[in-house]
């Protein structure tokens, strides 16, 4: 069952990269809620406001593609330009966690186009760098990676287990799994880069049945936030991060994406799939 709409748009070449360099980049499970021994279809999209292309599997561009839950960590199966991009099988109830992380790709931006995504992603601060030192109308060369999560409970309610940190770059970490919420409830996340708390990065929380309920708010000093879910269905939750390159380099900025999708049953049936 298709969670999002669909737009135009490809990244699995570099030489795409400048249609998409605003965009975000999630898994879609085929379904948040399987039975224990049930194949779960994997797409990776690229969009935005929920809307998004799926992108065919490109092992050149993976770094890492797993899968870790109660029977431990092992890869997503899947074929080299295929869509869906993976299969998982979770054989045993509980939480089972979905990350993937890409290589860094680069695109050239000119100045309007840098300054609206940065505005958009909340990266005000690396505006008022451009400002400060004097480049805001000068184009701008970035480099970018996708760090990407999806959490499906496997079997009936109660689903027991945790959301895991994967040791993705930049990795948002559920601190109560979405499958014990109802709708109204507040999510508690941890934001890391590099394994350490990511502080003042902008988290957002997107449901794709009701735009009016999305949320968002800045990481504090340990990298945490707490965001309300007021409805239930599908959720991507985002966030972006960015920091200054040397002088030597060829890019000036380096950016890191993630996502967390997840499902919060509706309050009346919480065992619907």
């Amino acid at each position: 069952m298709r969670l999002f709409l669909a737009i135009a748009i490809a990244m699995s070449l570099s030489a795409h990269a400048p249609a998409v360099r605003a965009h975000d980049f999630w898994i879609e499970p085929s379904t948040f809620t399987p039975r224990a021994g049930e194949t779960v279809t994997l797409r990776l999209l690229v969009g935005e406001r929920l809307a998004g292309e799926p992108l065919p599997r490109n092992d050149a561009l993976i770094t890492s593609f797993v899968t870790s839950g109660p029977a431990g960590t092992a890869p997503v199966r899947g074929r080299d330009g295929l869509d869906p991009a993976g299969f998982v099988t979770p054989e045993q109830p509980g939480l089972h966690v979905v990350g993937y992380r890409s290589r860094p790709s680069s695109v050239e931006l000119e100045p309007g186009q840098f300054a609206s995504y940065l505005e958009a992603e909340g990266l005000q601060s690396i505006a008022s760098l451009r400002a400060a030192r004097g480049e805001s109308d000068r184009p701008v060369k970035e480099r970018f990676s996708r760090c990407a999560k999806a959490l499906l409970a496997a079997g009936p309610p109660p689903v027991a287990g945790s959301d895991a940190p994967l040791g993705l770059t930049l990795e948002l970490v559920a601190e109560k799994s979405p499958a014990a919420l109802s709708p109204g409830d507040t999510l508690p996340l941890r934001l890391t880069f590099d394994g350490r708390p990511a502080a003042g990065v902008l988290v957002s929380a997107l449901s794709v049945s009701s735009s009016t309920a999305n949320v968002a708010a800045r990481s504090d000093a340990d990298g945490r936030v707490t965001l309300p879910l007021a409805v239930p269905g599908a959720w991507l939750v985002k966030a972006v991060h960015m920091i200054a390159l040397p002088p030597d380099d060829d890019a000036q900025w380096e950016s890191f994406w993630a996502s967390l999708t997840f499902r919060i049953a509706p309050r009346q049936a919480s065992g619907a799939r």
